[in-house]
């Protein structure tokens, strides 16, 4: 069902206005964004679909399709992160609400608003399912408030929304590909210059998504001990390199020298990050040559490193990566997201496409005792909105 015919059961009124903002998956470039470095996402063609209809008051009405339910909160009273009767607001609810908030700590006017969503991302398969609503719904203040709506700036709100008010310290790439996702591209992103380029993606080749099925909650996950694991590395190696302000300024060279002073989990952690901002440097030369064979080599790579260093895979995507390693076409494979389950994102030669996700689907079944969800994706879009009656 139409996300518009949605809100017009819901609401018993049509939309003034209608949003969609892409998931994304990163390529390359995983659990490095917090640490300052390079990273290689596409946003995707599935997304948050959201209609909506600004109001005087300043009072939030939100129905999530995916859930089933509603609840209504006042802008006055976000910090309390509780609706009008003062009960919790329903985990749902943070992430517009935490957009809210932030836009406002930013000074912005955020108007009332009646609004449904729903998505066709997958919740917590690592495809940024959170940043797509986030993004949704800045968009959807932006446009009504008539205020400039600068997609970087916009992006940057919505992280301290997640950072600030969700409670998951994440960094800023899954909003700046929902925000600035280009059409059959990937999205070279330095985290610290915010400088970006857009990348074609090799010829003739497709990029699947396979889901394992297994979830896991970001906050209560790994995702936070990780980081604070890069944090407390750069404090030991400031001492023998003072100039370095995160993992992002220790090149290869230098953590062989000094790596022996971190402790091993640590030491570990800081090998993954510094080791991945090197492999991102050296795909975007694969992806400026159409060299698909060393971008997929340099996938394999990566998730052998969040296997072995960061340890934040589960078996469920080693399987599916191993099998993905042997079957005809597939030029790379690796989890994609902050891992503890989710997808693989796997780049296949467009002929092979249809045998490969029938026979990755097949023998995975085999080893795991069900079905993973296998289909192919493209690079899409960022988001967009469209003002479909002014009232």
């Amino acid at each position: 069902m139409e996300i518009s015919t949605v809100f017009e059961e819901h609401f018993g009124k049509a939309p003034a206005l209608l949003v969609k903002a892409p998931g994304r998956v990163n390529l390359l470039g995983e659990h490095v964004d917090y640490n300052d470095g390079p990273v290689l996402p596409a946003a995707i063609d599935r997304a948050v679909s959201l209609a909506a209809v600004p109001t005087p008051e300043e009072v939030i009405t939100l129905y999530a399709k995916d859930f089933e339910e509603e609840v209504t909160f006042n802008l006055q009273s976000l910090e309390y992160k509780c609706d009008i009767h003062k009960q919790p607001l329903p985990k749902w609810a943070f992430y517009p609400a935490g957009v809210a908030w932030s836009l406002k700590k930013a000074g912005l006017d955020v108007s009332g608003l009646q609004a449904t969503y729903d998505s066709d991302i997958p919740i917590g398969a690592g495809l940024s399912s959170s940043a797509a609503v986030e993004v949704a719904f800045a968009t959807a203040w932006s446009a009504s408030g008539g205020w400039d709506g600068d997609k970087m700036k916009l992006a940057r709100l919505c992280q301290q929304a997640e950072n600030g008010y969700v409670g998951v310290a994440s960094g800023l790439m899954d909003q700046f590909a929902s925000f600035h996702g280009i059409e059959d591209h990937a999205l070279y992103f330095d985290t610290r210059s915010l400088v970006w380029e857009a990348l074609p993606l090799p010829p003739a080749t497709s990029l699947v998504i396979a889901d394992t099925g297994i979830r896991r909650n970001l906050a209560d996950s790994g995702y936070n001990e990780r980081r604070t694991a890069c944090e407390q590395a750069v404090r030991i190696l400031q001492k023998h390199l003072p100039e370095i302000q995160s993992l992002r300024d220790v090149s290869p060279v230098e953590l062989a020298a000094f790596g022996e002073f971190l402790p091993v989990p640590i030491r570990q952690r800081a090998e993954h990050v510094v080791r991945e901002i090197a492999r991102v440097e050296t795909a975007v030369s694969a992806l400026r040559r159409s060299d698909k064979r060393t971008f997929g080599a340099l996938m394999f790579a990566g998730h052998a490193s969040l296997r072995d260093l960061y340890e934040v895979s589960c078996p469920e995507l080693d399987i599916l990566v191993e099998i993905a390693h042997h079957l005809p076409g597939c030029l790379g494979a690796r989890m994609t997201g902050a891992g503890f389950g989710g997808c693989t994102v796997n780049l296949v030669e467009e002929s092979e496409t249809p045998g490969f996700i029938k026979s990755l689907s097949t023998e995975y079944r085999a080893k795991v005792g069900h079905s993973p969800q296998v289909y192919p994706c493209k690079a899409s879009g960022g988001a967009r909105f469209e003002i479909v009656n002014r009232g």
